[in-house]
């Protein structure tokens, strides 16, 4: 089923981060209730539910350093006022703020929403907003910096905590932006320390991570924040992550962007995950038709991939503020959700659509999709590079994949792809010989290769590598597909001569005729290799994946995936279209196909003899072609929700 991560009714939440329409990150300070009201009464109109929000902390914590004689410091102040006696005082709080926060959470509630709540706003559209006493300092790693943010989250929770319209609490906006640290361990005790006093003061709410750009082998690392809080975050945003802004927004790229990276972070940090920001960046980017279209197709994939919602930075455009960040940070005054005088902008039109029919669909929340292949990211590689590239092959052959990381314990599958093997140190010894048993055992391995080792090489492939020098240029291979002959062009680092001993040879080198794809019997499975970094040509090249016709490097994961999905119940070969399915039981799936092309588009469905087409939720019923096909027709950026019953 869905991960349920909040007490919502809805089966997938909306919601957006909420910056008051007339003073953004001034909101406090220029406190104005009546606009807030009349922002919050147009987002509840629109079909919002979830608001997350931001203290920031130099109006909620403004303390002063004063200082005598040498820069010696004497004690913290609110300007020159003694810092008062009560726990208010001892924390350096506001109380004027932490009024006014309470008065912003009750014209939440009279509009329905819930509220995350960003703690540590320290963070925001690329501007470090501090205390005055704390300004100078490494808030991430300075013992006083860490004082005073434990004393303001430990008071702030305290006298909050009793809101029944906060629904969890966040670490901070993107905290890891708010300093530099020298090392994993650094990271792990801000992290440790701020999450402490949290849990401490309210363990009855989920703790939210509120960071990205992690990965799982650097500084802040997925696994850490999966460790130290209770749900991970990702904030995909095309524009700003590697690789995504090689395609026009409105293709699969971009679109399957937010599913791939949440499942990345929540299946390797072992948490639930959710993108908790997401938008196009602003009219630079797309017109507003094109944003609703992109807001569409990506909602519809991250409902169907098990995620629990979204939330779309930001409510609100900010184009008239004349403050820091917004005078000198142009991206960031087009990206709200409505204009400052209150036009709901298309793509709040589509989400609210989505929502209410999402909720009106009669079988609740969508089971879990079902899963061919796990997907397993080497220590030395570009791991998003690898993940995205995997993700996306497999979505337009026509299967789903989980993520894990090589020093997790294996999970269990039919199918496991270890692409783009980097390194010398190859995958630990352990989780190699476990994969290996289940390969053993009967399942399927695919393995590529950028210029990593792997031991049992020979014996795994049925190959023998003759010599290795270094390429002047890229080559192409070619194989049989399902489509006919596949030329695909590929770089990589180094060539390899491979001499079949015991391998099936399925692709070559067109120049000269070296082997580059293989199949090969190991115990009872099969193992598959191909020999150049495809995954991460798929990631690394422009128009890669909205051109598949012209770049057809899906047909790679298409040969190799025919067994596992000759299992399901449906089957539309159309990179275009993505397909999930959901069992509702023995006798019941739900089929959902998107269409990730921003042209209409008619793709042929073939259904399993044992299956039966019984009804469409959401969409056009297909039109039968015979002999158990139909032709389904998505509009630009659409799905659409089928029922099947088992005969």
């Amino acid at each position: 089923m869905q991960q349920k991560l909040f007490p919502l009714s809805s089966p997938f939440f909306i919601g957006t981060n909420y910056w008051a329409s007339h003073a953004g990150t001034a909101m406090w300070s220029d406190w104005r209730p009546e606009v807030v009201e009349q922002d919050l009464q147009r987002l509840s109109e629109a079909g919002l539910e979830v608001l997350r929000v931001f203290p920031l902390w130099p109006d909620f914590q403004p303390i002063d350093q004063l200082y005598g004689g040498s820069g010696q410091p004497m004690g913290c102040r609110h300007g020159e006022q003694r810092l008062s006696d009560d726990a208010a005082g001892r924390a350096g709080v506001s109380t004027l703020m932490m009024g006014r926060f309470a008065e912003f959470l009750a014209i939440a509630s009279k509009h329905g929403f819930k509220v995350i709540v960003g703690l540590i706003t320290g963070w925001m559209s690329g501007r470090l907003f501090v205390p005055n006493a704390l300004k100078g300092k490494s808030i991430l790693t300075d013992p006083d910096a860490i004082r005073w943010q434990i004393r303001f989250v430990k008071y702030f929770i305290s006298q909050t905590r009793s809101e029944e319209s906060i629904i969890a609490w966040d670490l901070g906006n993107e905290c890891n932006c708010m300093g530099e640290v020298a090392s994993r361990e650094e990271a792990w005790m801000w992290t440790s320390s701020i999450s402490n006093a949290i849990k401490s003061t309210d363990s009855t709410r989920p703790l939210i991570s509120g960071m990205h750009s992690l990965t799982p082998t650097g500084k802040w690392t997925m696994q850490d924040q999966g460790e130290l809080t209770d749900i991970l975050t990702t904030h995909p945003y095309p524009f700003w992550t590697p690789y995504l802004d090689y395609d026009p927004i409105n293709t699969v790229r971009p679109i399957l962007h937010a599913a791939a990276e949440s499942l990345f972070y929540g299946q390797i940090g072992e948490k639930p995950c959710f993108a908790e920001e997401q938008g196009t960046m602003g009219p630079m980017v797309c017109s507003e038709q094109v944003a609703a279209a992109f807001g569409r197709a990506s909602m519809l994939t991250q409902w169907a991939h098990g995620l629990p919602g979204l939330l779309w930075w930001c409510a609100n455009d900010q184009t008239k503020l004349m403050t820091a960040p917004y005078d000198w940070v142009a991206c960031e005054g087009e990206l709200g959700l409505m204009t400052e005088e209150g036009r709901v902008k298309p793509v709040l039109q589509e989400l609210g659509r989505l929502k209410r029919m999402i909720a009106e669909l009669p079988f609740g929340e969508l089971p879990e999709r079902t899963v061919e292949a796990v997907c397993i990211l080497n220590s030395g590689q570009d791991h998003w590079a690898a993940a995205l590239g995997s993700f996306l092959l497999a979505k337009q052959a026509g299967f789903d994949l989980n993520f894990q990381f090589e020093d997790q314990p294996i999970r269990d599958s039919e199918l496991y792809l270890l692409p783009c093997v980097s390194g010398v140190n190859g995958v630990p010894k352990q989780r190699w010989e476990e994969l290996l048993h289940k390969v053993r055992e009967g399942a399927a391995l695919y393995l590529s290769v950028e210029d990593g080792y792997l031991l049992n090489f020979a014996e795994l492939t049925g190959l023998t590598v003759e010599n290795r020098s270094r390429r002047a240029k890229e080559t192409e291979v070619s194989f049989e597909g399902a489509v006919g002959e596949v030329r695909i062009p590929l770089a990589s680092p180094f060539r390899l001569e491979y001499r079949a001993d015991q391998a099936e040879v399925l692709g070559r080198e067109t120049a000269d005729g070296n082997v580059a794809f293989s199949k090969a019997s190991y115990g009872r499975g099969t193992v598959y290799f191909f020999s150049l970094p495809v995954e991460l040509e798929m990631t690394r090249r422009a128009e890669t994946a909205y051109r598949p016709d012209e770049i057809p490097y899906w047909s790679v994961y298409e040969l190799i995936s025919r067994e596992q999905r000759s299992k399901r119940a449906t089957a539309a070969l159309d990179p275009f279209v993505g397909v999930t399915e959901h069992k509702m039981g023995e006798h019941t799936i739900v089929a959902v196909l998107i269409n990730y092309s921003p042209d209409a588009r008619t793709t042929e469905l073939t259904v399993r003899e044992d299956w039966t087409l019984e009804k469409a939720y959401y969409g056009a019923f297909p039109e039968s072609a015979g002999s158990g096909t139909y032709k389904v027709a998505l509009p630009p950026n659409e799905a659409i929700v089928l029922e099947l019953g088992r005969q």
